[in-house]
């Protein structure tokens, strides 16, 4: 059944294809083109450089009306992200969505917030913590993550 919200992710999927960007890859699965899942490479000089970060989009019929729901399947050590869920705390999927947003412009919004996170909006206050006052610490937690995405 093709309706409009399938139709906007089969050109997402195409365009993703087409011009990917870098350290970003997403498709939706086999049977179900609203249940995709995406693969974030940590961006090359940072904490996350070398991690593997899968996640899984779900989209609803409302999409590209309604954001995705988006979660982190690897375990993240980050400011903006639940570490018990995998749930994404991003501006862009909860108060700032429009449709001019596609599948690109979800996972480049998230990879950029791994590099730059937001610890006065945290989804994990212990990360958003030490990201402030412990940045060693931090960047070890960070790096534990990074090692364990390589085995999923």
């Amino acid at each position: 059944m093709s309706t409009p919200a399938r139709r906007r992710l089969i050109r997402d999927f195409k365009k993703l294809q087409q011009d990917p960007p870098a350290g970003i890859s997403a498709a939706p699965s086999e049977t179900d083109v609203l249940k995709w899942t995406g693969v974030i490479f940590g961006p090359e000089d940072t904490v996350f450089e070398g991690g593997v970060f899968k996640l899984t989009l779900t989209f609803t019929e409302e999409y590209p009306n309604k954001p995705p729901v988006v979660k982190f399947v690897t375990k993240v050590f980050h400011p903006n992200f639940y570490y018990g869920d995998g749930g994404v705390c991003l501006d862009l999927l909860q108060n700032s969505w429009s449709p001019i947003y596609d599948v690109a412009a979800v996972l480049t919004s998230i990879q950029s917030l791994l590099c730059d996170p937001n610890p006065n909006s945290p989804a994990n206050s212990e990360a958003a913590r030490l990201y402030m006052e412990n940045r060693r610490e931090y960047n070890k937690r960070v790096q534990q993550c990074v090692e364990e995405s390589w085995e999923i």
